[in-house]
């Protein structure tokens, strides 16, 4: 399956790369440790939904908690996860189940009840089901959704609510997200709803049913699917990436808009927190990764470096580099050098608890940088850097300016003028300032504006008056040309709706923010790639054929290769 990378040559950018240097060190493919269907059998992935990988540590014992799940068309399976120890062994899953009239498309298991004899593990279906298994004792606890009183479509994201062994939330391709209590039971009939609370293109219902039933909440978020949702690391917020290119941050428990950004164009497809809850980056048609402020409610940067959609993003905890400034005051070459790779979870731990001393009344403040990855319909992985100049331009400015100053003697406010310095990213306009972008404050004013869960024909309405009284008159035409007409009607708004928000705080034009260049950029599979997960010694992706694949950290390589010389890869480091 893998070509192995050479130097030189024209092809070289259309080849399969099998290894990859960051300053770090270099990262390196495991072909033994390779999960895929038994025997290694490729997938024929033509109109199926995308493969999902997920993993639940069961705190055995021996030392090898690891499980890990994924699906692959209508199989699912579940195997202990060996990563850079020891080869995979295909011949022996914990569980594997093939379903008949619908196909797993996401799942996910509860870290809290996890134990070496039993797991909780939900799984999603493309007919709007949700099912509770136990992979470890073979069993099926529970169907949700059983006969799709609640939601027919397609369940495209479902997690347990952090925090609690009972209460689960799903989304799905209608633009529903649905919170369930898995010791509750589903009504034999439609459930009937009553407003909880309403807002710019959202609202929440609760189930009017007397008796406590599933679900317990409904949410209509946007227009079109809800691509992904995250929680965020203390669980309090709700990060929701839309098909109408959306972002949504919510308070999870008072169902509150906290802030939104709008994509540069097309839906957003996925979305992820960093590790200390201060930033949130998504991907998605626009062939973007996007940076959001969580605290500033603005986008401060984008990266460009795929040739299609984004799939997926995710931060990595195990590079956050945290120093004080006192403490290093080099170059910023020698800065590079000076952040290694550190694989221990105490260490990302200890930075995430010093960021918020970065403006401390002592005046010491840290230099921060963040690492997050993301992969795509393009087969390219791709590996950014958040940095402080990036971050904190204002307080990198004055740091500058008083530099200058006392060197030259020039004028503070000529030099406060400066350009700044950006490692890993391209040249912006001065013209516009980040911090001249005001966040929308739009809660306040929509909170009663609408009365019906018809949200997108209220704000529709008077964009397009003409068109609907065109389509209402055309009373001759076929249900299936109605249809069509209103497609394009909607796509017209959508552009319409999209060209109104470019320039605003929700979708700063390109010249506007510091655009992010790649560390790392290189094609890594045949087929488009659907999941990237940055683990404790190790990164792993999955594509669209079934194969999993594990990435060892630099210096973790050694741990397998010393039991399976064989398996050493004989790439040249690309």
């Amino acid at each position: 399956m893998w070509k192995m990378a050479s130097e030189g040559g024209g092809k070289e950018s259309n080849e399969i790369k099998t290894q990859f240097s960051t300053r770090e060190g270099v990262y390196k493919l495991l072909p033994n440790s390779e999960y895929s269907r038994p025997n290694r059998v490729s997938f024929n992935s033509q109109g199926s939904n995308p493969v999902k990988v997920s993993f639940v540590n069961v705190n055995d014992q021996s030392g090898n908690g690891e499980r890990i799940c994924f699906n692959v068309g209508r199989e699912l399976y579940f195997y202990i996860y060996k990563g850079v120890r020891k080869a995979a062994d295909l011949s022996k899953p914990v569980d594997k189940r093939i379903y008949k009239g619908t196909l797993p498309t996401c799942h996910d298991s509860n870290v809290l009840t996890a134990t070496a004899e039993s797991v909780s593990l939900l799984v999603g279906f493309s007919t709007g089901q949700v099912q509770l298994i136990d992979p470890i004792k073979k069993e099926t606890s529970k169907l949700f959704n059983e006969d799709r009183l609640i939601e027919k479509s397609l369940v495209t994201c479902l997690k347990w609510v952090p925090g609690s062994e009972h209460l689960f939330l799903v989304a799905h391709s209608s633009g529903c997200l649905y919170l369930y209590n898995v010791e509750h039971t589903c009504g034999t009939t439609p459930p009937h709803y009553q407003l909880l609370k309403q807002g710019e293109s959202y609202a929440v219902h609760t189930n009017k049913s007397k008796s406590a039933r599933n679900p317990l909440l409904r949410w209509t978020v946007g227009e079109g699917a809800v691509n992904e949702f995250a929680f965020s690391p203390d669980g309090k917020f709700l990060a929701c990436a839309g098909q109408d290119g959306f972002l949504r941050v919510f308070c999870f428990d008072t169902a509150e808009l906290q802030g939104s950004m709008k994509s540069y164009f097309g839906g957003l497809l996925c979305v992820c927190w960093s590790p200390d809850g201060r930033y949130v980056v998504t991907g998605g048609e626009d062939d973007l990764v996007t940076v959001w402020s969580f605290s500033d409610s603005r986008v401060i940067a984008r990266g460009r470096g795929h040739k299609s959609w984004v799939s997926v993003v995710a931060f990595d905890h195990c590079i956050t580099s945290v120093q004080d400034c006192e403490e290093f005051s080099a170059s910023d070459e020698d800065f590079q050098d000076q952040v290694q790779f550190n694989g221990s979870r105490e260490r990302a731990n200890s930075a995430q608890s010093r960021l918020s001393n970065r403006n401390s009344t002592d005046g010491r403040g840290v230099s921060v940088t963040y690492r997050f990855g993301s992969v795509g319909q393009d087969t390219q992985l791709c590996l950014w850097d958040l940095t402080e100049d990036i971050l904190f331009p204002l307080s990198r400015t004055r740091t500058l300016t008083n530099a200058m100053s006392a060197e030259t003697g020039s004028n503070r406010n000529n030099s406060m003028n400066s350009p700044l310095p950006r490692s890993n990213s391209l040249p912006h306009s001065s013209g516009s300032s980040p911090s001249s972008q005001k966040p929308a404050n739009s809660i306040v004013e929509s909170v009663n504006k609408f009365a019906t869960l018809a949200l997108h024909e209220v704000r529709k309405e008077q964009t397009q008056e003409k068109e609907h009284k065109r389509n209402h008159s055309i009373s001759y035409i076929s249900n299936k040309s109605s249809d069509k007409l209103n497609q394009i009607i909607g796509t017209r708004a959508a552009k319409t709706q999209a060209a109104k928000s470019l320039g605003t705080s929700w979708c700063p034009r390109m010249e506007e923010i510091p655009l992010l260049e790649p560390l790392v950029c290189k094609k890594i599979s045949q087929e488009r790639l659907t999941v990237l997960m940055f683990l404790e010694d190790c990164l792993v992706t999955a594509c669209q054929e079934g194969f999993v694949c594990t990435w060892a950290r630099p210096g973790k390589v050694g741990l397998l290769l010393s039991q399976n010389p064989a398996n050493s890869p004989s790439g040249t480091v690309v």
